[in-house]
Parts: C-alpha cells; sequence; structure tokens
C-alpha cells in the first residue's frame, strides 16, 4: 500500500509515441524524498549526463511529493527536472499551482517524457487514459491561449502544463507555464519541453490519496493551518501584499539586488514594494491548492504605455526589472512581468540579463551601435525595449509578427 504516493510512475516515449506505466520503487521514494529528490536520482540513474540537453535523448520530468494533493497546507507544487539546457546541470523548477495535485488525482507520481514528437504534440491525460495529439494549431500561441484551446478540446475541468512561443524556440530563458501563469521557470526547462515538439500537457483526474494515519494527518494539517492564520507575516504580510512585501524589509537590510548588484539599497523600493502594488495595481488575491495565504497578486495597469494584466509582480520579478535595473516605475516592472508570462519567459533570468547589459553599455563594453538604442539604467522605456528583444518573434499562420 502506498501511502501519501500513487505508486504509478508514467512514461510516454514521444518518438515512437508509446505509453507505458510502471510502479514506484517505494524503497526509492522513501530514500530521495518529495519530487525533487525523487526525480533527479531518475534522471542521474537513466541518463548519460553527457547528453546534449536539447537532443531526443536528454529526458524531462514532472513530479510530484508525497504531501502533493493530500489536502496538507501550502502543498501543491510540482517539479521539472532535466538536464539543463542553461547550466549543463540538473534543473530542478518548481511551481504551485493546481497542475501538480491533478497529476496525483489522475494516479501519477511521476511523468518521464523521453524522445521527440516528428511534429508538434499535446498530451491529454484523463486517469488511466493517455493520449497524443497533433499541437500544430496551438504553435505560436501564448501559454494563456494554449491553455484556453487545449481545455476546450479535452475538459474545462484540465489542468495544463504548457510553453510558449520562447519554449518553441529553445530560448534558454524558457520556462513550463501551468494555470495560466505559474512558471516553472529555471535553468530554460522549457527549452527542453521544445526541443521535444511538446506544446502542452493537460490532465484530469478523479482519484484521491491514501493516508496511513487519516485522524492523524488531518489533525497535523489542522495545527499548521492555525499557526499559518494566526501568523502576522505569513497570513497577515503575505497575504496582503504577496512576496512583494519583502521588498522594502530586504532594502532596508542593505540586501536588495540594485543595478546588477553593483549597489544593495534601491533608493525606489517602495515605489516597487507589496505595498504600492496592493495600492495601485491590485485587482484580487488567487491563491493555489489547499493554501489559505493566497499570495498570488492578480494586477492591471489600466492605461498608458505599460498597460496590462495577468499575475504578479512576484518578489524577483520586483528586483530583477526594477532595482537590478535601476527602475522605480511599477508599471513598467509590470508590464515586463507581464510580457515575459505571455512568452514563457523566467522574468528573473530575463530582467537580471537586461541589467548585465545596462551595466556593460554604461561602461562602454557594449557600444551604442550593437544595440540600437541607450541602455541606461533607470531608463523604464528602454528596459521594456530591451526585454522585448529577449523573447522570440511570434508567429501567425506562418508568418512573424512586426
Amino acid at each position: 500500500m502506498y501511502h501519501g504516493y500513487t505508486g504509478t510512475i508514467l512514461r510516454i516515449n514521444l518518438t515512437d509515441r508509446r505509453v507505458s506505466k510502471e510502479p514506484l520503487d517505494l524503497s526509492l521514494a522513501e530514500k530521495f524524498v518529495g519530487g525533487r529528490g525523487l526525480t533527479s536520482y531518475l534522471l542521474y540513474r537513466e541518463m548519460d549526463p553527457a547528453v546534449d540537453a536539447l537532443s531526443p535523448e536528454n529526458k524531462l520530468m514532472f513530479g510530484t511529493g508525497p504531501l502533493t494533493a493530500t489536502g496538507a497546507v501550502a502543498a501543491s507544487r510540482y517539479v521539472v527536472v532535466c538536464k539543463a539546457p542553461l547550466t549543463g546541470t540538473i534543473a530542478c523548477s518548481n511551481s504551485g499551482g493546481f497542475f501538480g495535485p491533478e497529476m496525483k488525482f489522475a494516479g501519477y507520481d511521476v511523468i518521464i517524457f523521453e524522445g521527440k514528437a516528428d511534429k508538434p504534440v499535446y498530451i491529454w491525460i484523463e486517469d488511466d487514459k493517455v493520449e497524443i495529439r497533433s499541437a500544430e494549431k496551438l504553435m505560436g500561441l501564448t501559454p494563456e491561449e494554449t491553455e484556453d484551446a487545449v481545455r476546450a478540446a479535452t475538459s474545462q475541468l484540465a489542468k495544463v502544463a504548457c510553453i510558449g512561443p520562447a519554449g518553441e524556440k529553445l530560448s534558454l530563458l524558457a520556462g513550463v507555464v501551468n494555470d495560466r501563469q505559474r512558471l516553472a521557470a529555471r535553468s530554460g526547462v522549457g527549452a527542453v519541453m521544445g526541443s521535444k515538439n511538446l506544446k502542452a500537457v493537460a490532465v484530469l483526474g478523479t482519484g484521491s490519496i491514501c493516508l496511513a494515519d487519516p485522524e492523524g494527518f488531518w489533525l497535523a494539517a489542522l495545527d499548521v493551518l492555525k499557526k499559518i492564520v494566526n501568523d502576522p507575516v505569513s497570513f497577515g504580510s503575505f497575504r496582503a501584499y504577496g512576496t512583494a512585501n519583502l521588498v522594502n524589509l530586504i532594502n532596508e537590510m542593505g540586501a536588495y539586488p540594485t543595478r546588477n548588484f553593483l549597489e544593495e539599497v534601491f533608493e525606489g523600493a517602495p515605489a516597487t514594494s507589496g505595498e504600492a502594488i496592493a495600492e495601485r495595481i491590485l485587482l484580487k488575491n488567487r491563491a493555489c491548492f489547499a493554501c489559505p495565504i493566497a499570495c498570488t497578486r492578480v494586477s492591471e495597469v489600466k492605461d498608458g504605455p505599460y498597460s496590462g494584466r495577468g499575475e504578479g509582480p512576484e518578489y524577483e520579478t520586483t528586483w530583477s526589472f526594477g532595482a537590478m535595473c535601476g527602475v522605480s516605475n511599477l508599471d513598467a516592472v509590470a508590464k515586463a512581468n507581464f510580457l515575459c508570462r505571455d512568452y514563457g519567459i523566467d522574468s528573473m533570468s530575463a530582467g537580471a540579463t537586461v541589467a548585465c547589459a545596462m551595466e556593460l553599455y554604461e561602461k562602454g563594453y557594449v557600444p551604442q551601435s550593437d544595440i540600437g538604442f541607450p541602455l541606461r539604467f533607470g531608463d523604464a522605456d528602454a528596459m521594456i525595449r530591451a526585454g522585448r528583444a529577449l523573447r522570440p518573434p511570434r508567429m501567425f499562420h506562418g508568418r512573424e509578427e512586426t
């Protein structure tokens, strides 16, 4: 009997379109606890570390932990593991939302993708049923557009993880996007998914997780819930201001990465803080599965050159496109965040890349003729323009957008 686990690994070979299921080795799950531990070990055991990260020989794994989908408080995350094209080491990106729990409800602790499809495909998983379907009509779509199209073709209740245009074009900054705007972002995992011609994975499950001691588990979960609700930080500031509530705190500590880490205190921090987000652009909170904190921000810049709507910005994005670039314009930081979500790009790596380019420009290592425009710290318009240059062109019926 598996407790906390479903007991099944789903393996999908995209080259020969073969689907197989195998039992989870519980001794391995106990030795390598959690989605990260188990999938990292499986990758180490199954794959030659010398393979090209963007070749069919790389394996892409979605993994969950023993608490995922149990109802344990704030235990909603899943991991995306592969050889990282950005670093050459083991990538382990993770994301919250609802996709991870849905994997478990469908009956799978780990999904392993092998090989490469000859044409773009997406996977439709409904409990025991697994289908490989054409995704050619989905190419070029943003993650939100992809999710809408996949759910229309499968079920409106399905949870979807996909790549945007950045992953399709094998950008090393590309992540895997689930639940419309949640990103497993780091190390280029979206590029690995794109290299396999895998556009999306949709999951719908009707199962449940077996607990060894249901009464003891729920008493412990209730105790954790009470502690969270009564905590002034987790249920107070994080719920009120999201992860960006850390901006002012860390800035006052003198540890806020500023102007490509040339400085540690940013004079514009209050203007891009969680408090400023709540006051100026916040529409509502959004929570992940079984989490009372609801730290996710749904925000909107209603007008002007930076208008847009989406989730965030999170703490990491406020420093990457804010302080790291010397930009204190909250609307511009939010716009950069929205653009990264549309194209499935890691906002931390993207902002840090722009900040590095700003330092190189200001020190004269990169001339304006190479960039095409001045790129100085604090220039919000230049930051957005440089950020747009990081994303690949979007295709419409075989032609590039202008």
